[in-house]
């Protein structure tokens, strides 16, 4: 999960979009390989509709659910973090 306000050009994720200010929360992956210790590889993961909805670019219902969802990811982790089942 991953979380800020929107306050700088971010071209690798927002290209063209200047800093709107919004705050934003999604879900974001990073699966790294490792080869004779060394690191090979590097990929990164996002839900780019959810992102695009919280920017208000995207206004499409499907995309808006994701928002829920992350929030709802959130909440699982703090979860599983105490140990509990849900």
């Amino acid at each position: 999960m991953i979380s800020f306000t929107h306050s700088l050009d971010m071209d690798w994720m927002l290209p063209g979009m200047p800093a709107t200010g919004r705050r934003v929360e999604f879900a974001f992956v990073v699966l790294i390989q490792f080869q004779d210790g060394k690191m090979a590889h590097e990929h990164l993961y996002w839900d780019q509709a959810t992102l695009l909805s919280q920017m208000g670019v995207l206004d499409h219902p499907l995309a808006a659910a994701g928002v829920g969802s992350a929030a709802q990811l959130r909440r699982l982790r703090g979860t599983l973090w105490r140990g509990e089942c849900p």
